[in-house]
């Protein structure tokens, strides 16, 4: 349970490791930051979930990855001004007795994401 997050590297085909990450709650246009992380070796959290099960509330929340800073910190070519810079997903926590996954799979030029388990 609780809130976790995981970004793969699509144009390598790894885990992002050492991409910067900020978790912020929102209210309308005003966004408040929970935490800041760099991603370990598996593209995760080193510390475990974002937010623990008995802390995560209903809810909107914000995950800021800092795409062009990890592309360009692996030597990425990137144009000037890059394609994507920072990539912000919000989203919201209905029922926070379940688990929220929030992947990012990633490359200079695009990104998906999904609700995972």
């Amino acid at each position: 349970m609780g809130l976790s997050t995981h970004v793969l590297d699509t144009m390598h085909g790894c885990p992002a490791a050492g991409m910067g990450v900020s978790l912020y709650t929102t209210e309308g246009e005003a966004a408040t930051l929970v935490k800041s992380f760099n991603l370990n070796d598996d593209g995760r959290n080193a510390d475990g979930l974002l937010i623990g099960h008995a802390d995560l509330a209903v809810g909107t929340y914000r995950l800021v990855f800092d795409v062009a800073g990890y592309f360009a910190a692996k030597g990425v070519a990137l144009p000037t001004p890059n394609f994507l810079n920072r990539v912000a997903l919000d989203f919201g926590i209905a029922k926070p007795n379940e688990h929220y996954h929030v992947p990012l799979l990633v490359s200079p030029w695009s990104y998906s994401t999904y609700r995972g388990s």
